[in-house]
């Protein structure tokens, strides 16, 4: 058994906390194992969906940071990546494309998310997380329904990466001037208003791509569920 020394603080849960001599590591003895309630999950659940960081969940509803940190990360994993959107029949459709830029773990290491949406329904119709180049564009492309790769007219920036995916006739490349990217221009605005770890300026950011990716997923589904409800 390693030895250890106690350290001077007790855990919040007035556990005795100890510092193992050999490697540093921090632990107690005989631990009382932990689980989150269903009811605590769901209100979790609804607090990842506003602009809250992790350490501001854990002390709302009372749980360890480590205990939130595990529970996010399942979640995270489980989250779908594909679309999921109402039926559609053929015929005219409007898309409105754009890039928002943010980043994991530091500021230089970028992430774009890049996104689609129908500009009838307002619902997210394609969603893709990765660099500003036109291998991300292809991304994008194919996480589209079939039935919009097929159809739609698509407004765009003048990102060149856009004119190696879109068919040219049914391409639109626009400034902001003219109001054609007015839709999704909002929706980047929105995102980054409910999800902590969009904000430029914050201590909320992701550190692990898995996770910045998730949450991304997990509020698509969530604003597409909330329109088609």
């Amino acid at each position: 058994m390693p030895s250890f020394c106690p350290k001077a603080s007790p855990l919040h849960n007035k556990k005795q906390k100890h510092k193992c001599k050999d490697c540093g590591r921090q632990f107690v003895e005989n631990p009382t194992n932990k689980t989150i309630s269903s009811e605590t999950k769901k209100k979790i659940d609804g607090l990842l969906l506003e602009r809250i960081s992790l350490a501001g969940i854990a002390r709302q509803v009372g749980v360890s940071k480590t205990l939130l940190q595990d529970y996010v990360n399942k979640k995270s994993a489980e989250t779908p990546r594909e679309i999921k959107v109402l039926d559609k029949p053929k015929g005219k459709m409007t898309i409105e494309c754009d890039e928002m830029w943010s980043f994991v773990e530091n500021k230089e290491n970028k992430q774009w998310i890049w996104l689609a949406l129908d500009t009838k329904t307002r619902e997210i119709v394609g969603v893709y997380v990765g660099e500003r180049s036109r291998e991300s564009a292809k991304k994008l492309w194919k996480s589209l329904p079939p039935v919009y790769r097929q159809c739609a007219v698509f407004y765009t920036d003048f990102w060149e990466a856009y004119n190696t995916v879109i068919p040219k006739k049914r391409h639109k490349p626009v400034g902001k001037e003219t109001g054609k990217t007015n839709h999704i221009e909002r929706l980047n605005n929105t995102l980054r208003q409910r999800i902590s770890r969009l904000v430029r300026k914050t201590l909320s950011f992701s550190k692990k791509l898995e996770n910045h990716i998730g949450a991304i997923w997990y509020f698509v589904h969530y604003y597409n569920k909330c329109l088609s409800g």
